[in-house]
């Protein structure tokens, strides 16, 4: 089915842009000296001591990708894969309605789309500052928005699948199905119990590991889905 193999490429794409964007970003942080003497001479704030934040939460991806040279790749990563996820949602949705033989109103498709917008608007206004009380309630919205719809998506979309599991059980591999929902449950219980973590002061190293991994943990669910939909 056509929609499968585009689904499938688009899927995988949405995983590999942005792990590789934010890793590299990671990698001139932390490697800048290899930079200086050069026209890419990484700007004093997004400079970093080695470091592997997925443990230690030494730094942030946004002190690693708001600066100079690194805004040049996560920016035009971010974008291009927020529309590719755009795309994946409006075609997940015309696969799930062309298989269950009827048109429905897929409310994973409004929260898809909607996660990806503010993840465009995020990348946009990273690293541009304005000594604003409101302006920095509208960033800490945009990301949290990004979080909250996505994380959204991915649930009723599981839902949905294993709904008509017995319906599409020749096009998918339930394996992946099991990987996917074990995925997703992880992603709301951790959120869940962040939360009052994340809210307060203070904890900088937790909630800058906490960032790494779960923006990992989100985009593996697009690795999963590459491998849930059966080639044919």
């Amino acid at each position: 089915m056509e929609f499968i193999t585009q689904i499938r490429k688009l899927s995988l794409w949405i995983f590999i842009i942005p792990f590789v964007a934010i890793n590299l970003c990671l990698f001139i942080s932390t490697n800048h000296h290899i930079f200086e003497n050069t026209f890419l001479v990484v700007d004093q704030i997004g400079r970093s001591n080695p470091t592997f934040p997925y443990f230690d939460g030494s730094v942030s991806i946004s002190r690693t990708a708001r600066t100079y040279p690194t805004y040049l790749i996560f920016k035009p990563s971010m974008i291009f894969a927020s529309i590719l996820l755009i795309l994946y949602w409006v075609q997940t949705n015309k696969l799930i309605n062309n298989l269950q033989q009827f048109e429905s109103k897929n409310l994973f498709k409004t929260f898809g789309i909607l996660s990806a917008i503010f993840l465009i608007i995020h990348s946009i206004f990273l690293g541009i500052k304005f000594d604003y009380d409101l302006y920095k309630f509208f960033r800490r919205f945009v990301l949290l928005a990004f979080i909250i719809f996505e994380i959204v998506a991915q649930s009723l979309l599981v839902i949905k699948l294993f709904k008509l599991k017995s319906l599409i059980k020749d096009y998918f591999n339930n394996y992946a199905l099991i990987l996917k929902i074990i995925l997703v449950s992880i992603l709301v219980a951790v959120a869940i119990l962040s939360l009052p973590i994340v809210v307060t002061s203070g904890n900088v190293h937790f909630k800058h590991a906490l960032e790494w991994n779960y923006f990992v943990g989100v985009i593996l669910f697009y690795f999963f889905t590459y491998l849930f939909w059966k080639k044919k």
